[in-house]
């Protein structure tokens, strides 16, 4: 008799077996023949600048309290999701299955095409818009990416403000991009022109 394989699936589904899953309600299908080539990586911290509770957990599955803090009257009835949410401490949560559209991009435009959601993969790493981000939290986020690529065919990796110029700014100046480009190795044509191009750290 064959010996059971000992190694899980990276893979069950569109679910990635390495994250703690927490689904949302916040999806929907994405379009037919929809390309899953794009990865758009964000930040977010809720409040803003406070890292640690559960307050993101709570926005993307519709559970925040709008009273709990004066800035969450600002999104009050907000409804929004990402695939995956990468703590400070590398911990990596996913709510949506990669197989479906997350609602994390909004209106923008990329690579030639409008509505990002439709074929994009929604990466929020905890931290604040323009601020660094932590070794583990890149660790997490260059395993997740090579997995992504493992399933789906990834050509193009993007920050929020490289989708959404002049309405978003996130993941913002204090982002690793010629870090990241190291560690996953992949080809600069992969990345937006902005940030292929600069000094690698």
């Amino acid at each position: 008799m064959k010996p059971a394989d000992p190694t899980p699936p990276l893979w069950q589904g569109g679910w990635y077996t390495a994250a703690r899953a927490l689904a949302s309600p916040n999806f929907g299908p994405r379009p037919d023949q929809a390309c899953i080539d794009l990865i758009v990586l964000h930040s977010i911290s809720l409040p803003p600048g406070q890292y640690g509770g559960n307050e993101v957990q709570q926005l993307f599955t519709n559970q925040l309290d709008w009273d709990a803090h004066p800035y969450f009257g600002q999104i009050r009835g907000l409804e929004v999701s990402a695939h995956f949410y990468i703590r400070r401490d590398g911990e990596l949560w996913q709510f949506v299955d990669c197989d479906q559209r997350a609602w994390h991009a909004g209106r923008s435009h990329y690579r030639g095409r409008d509505n990002c959601n439709d074929d994009s993969i929604g990466i929020e790493l905890e931290g604040l818009e323009g601020s660094t981000f932590t070794v583990a939290q890149y660790a997490t986020l260059n395993g997740l990416c090579q997995a992504l690529r493992s399933r789906y065919p990834i050509a193009h990796v993007a920050g929020h403000e490289h989708i959404a110029p002049g309405r978003k700014n996130d993941p913002g100046a204090g982002f690793d991009w010629p870090g990241l480009i190291v560690q996953l190795g992949w080809p600069s044509g992969f990345f937006p022109m902005a940030v292929a191009h600069l000094p690698q750290s």
